[in-house]
């Protein structure tokens, strides 16, 4: 009476499908980050530690020649307030991240700041990482 069976399982282990599927993550991955644009000026932000994350907010930049841009668009420092108003009306938990090149006095930060708090608004101070 013969009881070994007929189908023997191979213990060898092909890694030709594995080596594809990491070979078309890769290129997928590198292809999509490519794509990834920020939504920010280019500034020189001062140094700190910390990390800002820009996605589904509104962004505030000051540049050295203390002109005002939301979002790559420039700003009157008058209309500071009704702009900002008017992008948060429909979501007041929309956070604002301030991007202050390096340089710019602190009394155009603190206002951004305070249209903010006055406005029960969240805003971050944007860093360059150290």
């Amino acid at each position: 009476m013969n009881l070994r069976g007929r189908n023997r399982v191979s213990p060898e282990f092909n890694m030709s499908s594995m080596t594809d599927i990491v070979f078309l993550l890769l290129i997928f991955f590198m292809l999509t980050s490519t794509m990834v644009t920020t939504n920010a000026l280019d500034l020189v932000l001062p140094k700190a530690k910390g990390k800002t994350d820009s996605n589904k907010s509104i962004s505030v930049s000051i540049n050295k020649d203390l002109q005002f841009y939301i979002d790559k668009t420039p700003v009157e420092e008058s209309s500071m307030e009704a702009q900002l108003l008017s992008l948060t009306a429909k979501n007041k938990d929309m956070p604002i991240i301030l991007r202050a090149e390096e340089g710019v006095p602190i009394e155009k930060a603190v206002y951004v700041m305070d249209i903010a708090n006055r406005n029960q608004m969240k805003i971050v101070l944007a860093v360059r990482p150290k």
